[in-house]
């Protein structure tokens, strides 16, 4: 069984393949590409955020005795400046407008990247630490991702 931030890492990368296929799509106009791998990266992204913030980050809070204004509190606010972003490319996609679906998509690129950095590098390492050996957490995570 892999460790939980291994799973999340993964899953990660998965994301920003769907992404890049999206923006692809988008570039060349061809708009059912680009809302079907845009679909699957939204799906797929609020999927993670679900599994962060229903399934991981409570119990890490616990375990951990780190509460407010900690790793998992700063990733929920930073989930919460991302998911408009997601809002807008959804309106850009449904009309079509590549540019918007362009430069929403590197605004949100960015967050997602600097993000996925903390992630894997600060709170991943908690989460293996606090929760690495719970098998019902990390098949709970695994079931969530894989939804």
């Amino acid at each position: 069984m892999a460790k939980l931030g291994e799973t999340m890492e993964k899953h990660h990368k998965k994301c920003d393949e769907d992404f890049a296929a999206a923006e692809e799509a988008a570039h060349k106009g061809d708009w059912d590409a680009c809302a079907k791998a845009y679909t699957k990266f939204r799906d797929e992204v609020l999927a993670h955020f679900s599994v962060e913030e229903d399934i991981l980050f409570p119990p890490l809070e616990e375990r951990s005795g780190i509460t407010s204004g900690g790793p998992p509190q700063m990733m929920r606010e930073e989930h919460e400046q991302m998911r408009p972003l997601l809002q807008q490319m959804d309106n850009a996609l449904e009309q079509k407008n590549a540019g918007n679906f362009t430069a929403t998509g590197e605004t949100l690129l960015v967050m997602m990247q600097q993000h996925n950095m903390k992630e894997e590098n600060i709170l991943y390492p908690m989460i293996d630490h606090h929760l690495g050996d719970d098998r019902d957490i990390t098949a709970r995570a695994e079931a969530g991702l894989n939804g």
